[in-house]
Protein backbone atom coordinates (compact mmCIF):
# COMPACT_ATOMS: atom_id res chain seq x y z
CA UNK A 1 0.00 0.00 0.00
CA UNK A 2 1.29 3.25 -0.85
CA UNK A 3 2.37 5.75 1.95
CA UNK A 4 -0.23 8.81 2.20
CA UNK A 5 2.54 11.34 2.15
CA UNK A 6 3.83 10.24 -0.93
CA UNK A 7 0.36 10.15 -2.36
CA UNK A 8 -0.47 13.67 -1.02
CA UNK A 9 3.30 14.73 -2.45
CA UNK A 10 2.01 13.20 -5.90
CA UNK A 11 -1.20 14.96 -5.90
CA UNK A 12 0.41 18.40 -5.06
CA UNK A 13 3.26 18.07 -7.69
CA UNK A 14 0.12 17.53 -10.14
CA UNK A 15 -1.69 20.18 -9.43
CA UNK A 16 1.34 22.20 -10.04
CA UNK A 17 1.81 20.86 -13.01
CA UNK A 18 -1.78 21.61 -14.36
CA UNK A 19 -1.59 25.36 -12.93
CA UNK A 20 1.79 25.78 -15.07
CA UNK A 21 -0.07 24.38 -17.97
CA UNK A 22 -3.52 26.20 -17.62
CA UNK A 23 -2.20 29.50 -18.21
CA UNK A 24 -0.77 28.95 -20.98
CA UNK A 25 -4.31 28.80 -22.91
CA UNK A 26 -4.94 31.88 -21.85
CA UNK A 27 -2.06 32.93 -23.08
CA UNK A 28 -2.34 31.38 -26.46
CA UNK A 29 -5.97 32.97 -26.84
CA UNK A 30 -4.26 36.56 -25.99
CA UNK A 31 -1.51 36.08 -28.56
CA UNK A 32 -3.88 34.60 -31.69
CA UNK A 33 -6.51 38.02 -30.33
CA UNK A 34 -3.60 40.32 -30.70
CA UNK A 35 -0.99 38.89 -33.72
CA UNK A 36 -3.09 37.23 -35.56
CA UNK A 37 -6.17 39.03 -35.53
CA UNK A 38 -8.44 36.25 -34.61
CA UNK A 39 -11.28 37.33 -32.56
CA UNK A 40 -11.62 35.74 -29.01
CA UNK A 41 -15.12 34.30 -30.15
CA UNK A 42 -13.64 31.93 -32.74
CA UNK A 43 -10.73 31.18 -30.29
CA UNK A 44 -13.46 30.10 -27.54
CA UNK A 45 -15.22 28.16 -30.36
CA UNK A 46 -11.91 26.21 -30.96
CA UNK A 47 -11.76 25.25 -26.88
CA UNK A 48 -14.55 24.04 -27.04
CA UNK A 49 -15.15 22.32 -30.19
CA UNK A 50 -11.34 20.57 -29.31
CA UNK A 51 -11.95 19.64 -25.65
CA UNK A 52 -15.52 18.12 -26.54
CA UNK A 53 -13.77 15.90 -28.96
CA UNK A 54 -10.76 14.79 -27.12
CA UNK A 55 -13.44 14.05 -23.96
CA UNK A 56 -15.88 12.03 -26.19
CA UNK A 57 -12.70 10.02 -27.54
CA UNK A 58 -11.80 10.02 -24.17
CA UNK A 59 -15.30 8.72 -22.69
CA UNK A 60 -15.51 6.46 -25.62
CA UNK A 61 -12.03 4.55 -24.79
CA UNK A 62 -12.99 3.82 -21.11
CA UNK A 63 -16.45 3.28 -20.89
CA UNK A 64 -18.02 2.92 -24.00
CA UNK A 65 -21.24 4.22 -26.00
CA UNK A 66 -23.42 2.99 -23.12
CA UNK A 67 -22.13 5.95 -20.86
CA UNK A 68 -22.82 8.93 -23.62
CA UNK A 69 -26.59 9.08 -22.13
CA UNK A 70 -26.77 11.62 -19.02
CA UNK A 71 -28.69 11.47 -16.19
CA UNK A 72 -29.03 15.21 -16.36
CA UNK A 73 -28.77 16.56 -20.00
CA UNK A 74 -30.33 20.15 -19.70
CA UNK A 75 -28.44 20.68 -16.17
CA UNK A 76 -24.82 19.97 -17.59
CA UNK A 77 -25.99 21.76 -20.81
CA UNK A 78 -26.57 24.76 -18.69
CA UNK A 79 -23.70 24.47 -17.62
CA UNK A 80 -22.29 24.71 -20.41
CA UNK A 81 -23.59 27.97 -21.26
CA UNK A 82 -21.76 29.57 -18.25
CA UNK A 83 -18.80 28.22 -19.35
CA UNK A 84 -19.15 29.44 -23.01
CA UNK A 85 -20.22 33.08 -21.67
CA UNK A 86 -17.64 33.26 -18.88
CA UNK A 87 -15.13 31.50 -21.67
CA UNK A 88 -15.88 35.11 -23.67
CA UNK A 89 -15.93 37.21 -21.54
CA UNK A 90 -12.52 36.28 -20.50
CA UNK A 91 -10.51 35.49 -24.06
CA UNK A 92 -12.39 38.88 -24.84
CA UNK A 93 -10.58 40.52 -21.53
CA UNK A 94 -6.61 38.99 -21.96
CA UNK A 95 -7.18 40.58 -25.91
CA UNK A 96 -7.75 44.00 -24.31
CA UNK A 97 -5.86 43.70 -20.72
CA UNK A 98 -2.27 42.12 -19.31
CA UNK A 99 -2.85 38.46 -18.76
CA UNK A 100 -1.94 38.67 -14.72
CA UNK A 101 -4.26 41.48 -14.40
CA UNK A 102 -7.27 39.41 -15.97
CA UNK A 103 -5.95 36.56 -13.91
CA UNK A 104 -6.00 38.26 -10.63
CA UNK A 105 -9.68 39.51 -10.96
CA UNK A 106 -11.14 36.31 -11.81
CA UNK A 107 -9.79 35.09 -8.52
CA UNK A 108 -11.88 36.82 -6.80
CA UNK A 109 -14.38 33.62 -7.47
CA UNK A 110 -13.97 32.01 -4.33
CA UNK A 111 -14.81 34.85 -2.50
CA UNK A 112 -18.13 34.98 -4.87
CA UNK A 113 -18.87 31.60 -4.33
CA UNK A 114 -18.83 32.20 -0.52
CA UNK A 115 -21.04 35.32 -0.86
CA UNK A 116 -23.52 33.54 -3.73
CA UNK A 117 -23.66 30.24 -1.43
CA UNK A 118 -25.10 32.54 1.46
CA UNK A 119 -27.59 33.63 -0.81
CA UNK A 120 -28.80 30.96 -3.10
CA UNK A 121 -27.66 27.71 -0.59
CA UNK A 122 -28.73 29.98 2.93
CA UNK A 123 -25.65 28.73 4.04
CA UNK A 124 -24.19 29.90 7.28
CA UNK A 125 -21.35 32.30 6.44
CA UNK A 126 -19.83 33.86 9.70
CA UNK A 127 -18.25 36.90 9.97
CA UNK A 128 -14.82 36.29 9.68
CA UNK A 129 -15.63 34.81 6.08
CA UNK A 130 -17.79 37.94 5.14
CA UNK A 131 -14.91 40.45 6.08
CA UNK A 132 -12.52 38.38 4.24
CA UNK A 133 -15.08 38.09 1.03
CA UNK A 134 -15.10 42.74 1.92
CA UNK A 135 -11.48 42.83 2.15
CA UNK A 136 -11.17 40.34 -0.91
CA UNK A 137 -13.36 43.19 -2.98
CA UNK A 138 -10.82 45.68 -1.97
CA UNK A 139 -8.24 43.95 -3.59
CA UNK A 140 -10.13 43.45 -6.55
CA UNK A 141 -10.77 47.04 -7.08
CA UNK A 142 -7.51 48.04 -6.37
CA UNK A 143 -6.18 45.64 -9.75
CA UNK A 144 -9.28 46.91 -11.70
CA UNK A 145 -9.03 50.76 -10.77
CA UNK A 146 -5.94 51.42 -13.42
CA UNK A 147 -6.99 48.79 -16.08
CA UNK A 148 -10.68 50.75 -15.68
CA UNK A 149 -8.67 53.83 -16.75
CA UNK A 150 -7.19 52.51 -19.82
CA UNK A 151 -9.50 49.61 -21.03
CA UNK A 152 -13.06 51.38 -19.52
CA UNK A 153 -16.36 48.51 -19.50
CA UNK A 154 -13.90 45.82 -20.80
CA UNK A 155 -11.94 45.91 -17.15
CA UNK A 156 -15.24 44.08 -15.09
CA UNK A 157 -15.11 41.10 -18.04
CA UNK A 158 -12.97 38.82 -15.85
CA UNK A 159 -15.41 39.47 -12.66
CA UNK A 160 -18.34 37.98 -14.67
CA UNK A 161 -16.36 34.98 -15.54
CA UNK A 162 -15.78 34.74 -11.70
CA UNK A 163 -19.40 35.16 -10.90
CA UNK A 164 -20.47 32.97 -13.11
CA UNK A 165 -17.80 29.97 -12.57
CA UNK A 166 -19.28 30.70 -8.70
CA UNK A 167 -22.85 29.97 -9.90
CA UNK A 168 -21.23 26.96 -12.44
CA UNK A 169 -19.75 25.29 -8.88
CA UNK A 170 -22.97 25.67 -6.93
CA UNK A 171 -24.66 23.38 -10.23
CA UNK A 172 -21.74 21.18 -9.90
CA UNK A 173 -22.94 20.74 -6.51
CA UNK A 174 -26.69 20.01 -7.85
CA UNK A 175 -25.67 17.82 -10.42
CA UNK A 176 -22.70 15.88 -9.47
CA UNK A 177 -23.51 12.99 -8.22
CA UNK A 178 -26.21 11.97 -11.39
CA UNK A 179 -22.94 11.63 -13.77
CA UNK A 180 -19.26 10.95 -14.04
CA UNK A 181 -17.03 14.12 -14.34
CA UNK A 182 -15.70 13.24 -17.76
CA UNK A 183 -19.68 13.00 -18.86
CA UNK A 184 -20.52 16.07 -17.14
CA UNK A 185 -17.44 17.95 -18.73
CA UNK A 186 -18.24 16.39 -22.38
CA UNK A 187 -22.06 17.46 -21.89
CA UNK A 188 -20.68 21.21 -20.45
CA UNK A 189 -18.54 20.94 -23.73
CA UNK A 190 -21.65 20.92 -25.75
CA UNK A 191 -23.78 23.17 -24.29
CA UNK A 192 -20.47 25.56 -24.57
CA UNK A 193 -20.25 25.30 -28.17
CA UNK A 194 -23.65 25.71 -28.63
CA UNK A 195 -23.43 28.88 -26.73
CA UNK A 196 -20.45 30.38 -28.73
CA UNK A 197 -22.24 29.58 -32.18
CA UNK A 198 -24.85 31.37 -30.79
CA UNK A 199 -22.58 34.40 -29.81
CA UNK A 200 -21.05 34.38 -33.11
CA UNK A 201 -24.33 34.33 -35.29
CA UNK A 202 -24.99 37.66 -32.81
CA UNK A 203 -22.34 38.92 -33.50
CA UNK A 204 -22.21 38.75 -37.09
CA UNK A 205 -25.78 40.08 -36.90
CA UNK A 206 -25.10 42.89 -34.80
CA UNK A 207 -21.15 43.73 -36.13
CA UNK A 208 -19.66 43.05 -32.74
CA UNK A 209 -16.17 42.30 -34.29
CA UNK A 210 -14.87 40.61 -31.55
CA UNK A 211 -17.83 38.32 -31.61
CA UNK A 212 -17.84 36.76 -35.20
CA UNK A 213 -15.77 34.01 -36.88
CA UNK A 214 -11.68 34.93 -38.03
CA UNK A 215 -9.66 32.33 -40.13
CA UNK A 216 -6.04 31.61 -38.89
CA UNK A 217 -3.46 33.27 -41.01
CA UNK A 218 -1.43 29.89 -41.43
CA UNK A 219 -0.64 26.14 -39.90
CA UNK A 220 0.78 27.21 -36.62
CA UNK A 221 -2.64 29.58 -35.89
CA UNK A 222 -4.55 26.20 -36.68
CA UNK A 223 -2.22 24.23 -34.38
CA UNK A 224 -2.55 26.83 -31.66
CA UNK A 225 -6.13 26.78 -31.92
CA UNK A 226 -5.87 22.86 -31.46
CA UNK A 227 -3.66 23.23 -28.38
CA UNK A 228 -6.36 25.41 -26.66
CA UNK A 229 -8.71 22.47 -26.24
CA UNK A 230 -5.63 19.94 -25.86
CA UNK A 231 -4.46 21.70 -22.79
CA UNK A 232 -7.86 22.67 -21.67
CA UNK A 233 -8.81 18.67 -21.59
CA UNK A 234 -4.80 17.54 -19.83
CA UNK A 235 -5.65 20.53 -17.44
CA UNK A 236 -9.07 18.77 -16.62
CA UNK A 237 -7.51 15.81 -16.49
CA UNK A 238 -4.22 16.68 -14.26
CA UNK A 239 -6.50 18.73 -11.48
CA UNK A 240 -8.73 15.37 -11.02
CA UNK A 241 -5.75 12.80 -10.38
CA UNK A 242 -4.56 15.34 -8.23
CA UNK A 243 -7.56 15.20 -6.22
CA UNK A 244 -7.86 11.85 -6.07
CA UNK A 245 -4.49 11.78 -4.55
CA UNK A 246 -4.59 14.69 -1.96
CA UNK A 247 -7.22 16.39 0.18
CA UNK A 248 -8.71 19.27 -1.34
CA UNK A 249 -7.54 21.73 1.79
CA UNK A 250 -3.96 20.87 0.76
CA UNK A 251 -4.29 21.21 -2.93
CA UNK A 252 -6.62 24.52 -2.46
CA UNK A 253 -3.37 27.00 -2.06
CA UNK A 254 -2.05 25.48 -5.35
CA UNK A 255 -4.56 27.32 -7.49
CA UNK A 256 -2.97 30.23 -6.96
CA UNK A 257 0.25 29.32 -8.87
CA UNK A 258 -1.53 30.47 -11.81
CA UNK A 259 -1.59 34.20 -10.71
CA UNK A 260 2.41 33.67 -10.47
CA UNK A 261 2.56 31.63 -13.98
CA UNK A 262 0.16 34.38 -15.75
CA UNK A 263 3.01 37.11 -14.47
CA UNK A 264 5.56 35.29 -15.58
CA UNK A 265 4.15 34.56 -19.39
CA UNK A 266 2.85 38.11 -19.39
CA UNK A 267 6.71 39.48 -18.88
CA UNK A 268 8.17 36.61 -21.18
CA UNK A 269 5.63 36.66 -24.05
CA UNK A 270 3.57 40.39 -23.56
CA UNK A 271 6.38 42.38 -21.48
CA UNK A 272 3.59 42.84 -19.53
CA UNK A 273 4.47 43.42 -15.42
CA UNK A 274 2.23 44.75 -12.96
CA UNK A 275 2.54 47.55 -11.06
CA UNK A 276 3.03 47.67 -7.32
CA UNK A 277 -0.58 49.33 -6.58
CA UNK A 278 -1.58 46.22 -8.77
CA UNK A 279 0.70 43.49 -6.70
CA UNK A 280 -0.88 44.95 -3.38
CA UNK A 281 -4.62 43.87 -4.86
CA UNK A 282 -3.12 40.35 -5.87
CA UNK A 283 -1.72 39.90 -2.13
CA UNK A 284 -4.75 40.83 -1.19
CA UNK A 285 -6.66 38.91 -2.99
CA UNK A 286 -4.72 35.61 -2.72
CA UNK A 287 -4.76 36.09 1.40
CA UNK A 288 -8.37 36.63 1.36
CA UNK A 289 -8.83 33.40 -0.69
CA UNK A 290 -6.82 31.91 1.11
CA UNK A 291 -8.35 32.45 4.70
CA UNK A 292 -11.48 31.12 3.36
CA UNK A 293 -10.60 28.16 2.18
CA UNK A 294 -8.47 27.76 5.65
CA UNK A 295 -12.15 28.16 7.42
CA UNK A 296 -13.79 26.17 5.03
CA UNK A 297 -11.16 23.38 6.30
CA UNK A 298 -12.45 23.93 9.81
CA UNK A 299 -15.75 23.88 8.92
CA UNK A 300 -14.93 20.40 6.87
CA UNK A 301 -14.35 19.04 10.38
CA UNK A 302 -17.60 19.51 11.34
CA UNK A 303 -21.21 17.85 10.43
CA UNK A 304 -22.17 18.04 6.98
CA UNK A 305 -22.38 21.56 5.89
CA UNK A 306 -25.28 23.00 3.63
CA UNK A 307 -22.19 23.69 0.93
CA UNK A 308 -18.34 23.05 1.35
CA UNK A 309 -16.10 25.37 -1.13
CA UNK A 310 -13.58 23.16 -1.23
CA UNK A 311 -15.60 21.03 -3.88
CA UNK A 312 -14.48 23.61 -6.07
CA UNK A 313 -10.84 22.56 -6.14
CA UNK A 314 -12.13 19.20 -7.63
CA UNK A 315 -14.48 21.02 -10.38
CA UNK A 316 -12.24 23.99 -10.90
CA UNK A 317 -10.56 22.54 -14.01
CA UNK A 318 -13.91 22.28 -16.18
CA UNK A 319 -14.32 25.96 -16.92
CA UNK A 320 -10.75 25.56 -17.28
Amino acid sequence: MENTTSQQLRGVSTMAAAMFFLPMMDAIAKWLSTADSLPPATVTLSRFVVQTILTLLIVLALTGVKSLKPAKLWGNLFRGFLMGIGSLCFFAAVKYMPLADAMAVFFVEPLMLTLLSALVLKEQVGWRRRSAVAVGFVGTLIVIQPSWELFGWVSLLPLGTATLFAIYLILNRRYGDADTPLVMQLYAGVGGTITVVVALFLGQLFGVSDMTLGVPSGGPSWLLLFAIGAIATGGHLLVVQASRLAPASLLAPFQYLEIVMAVIIGLVVFNEFPTASKWLGIAIIIGSGAYVVWREGKKRRAPEPAFNQQEAVEQYSDWQ
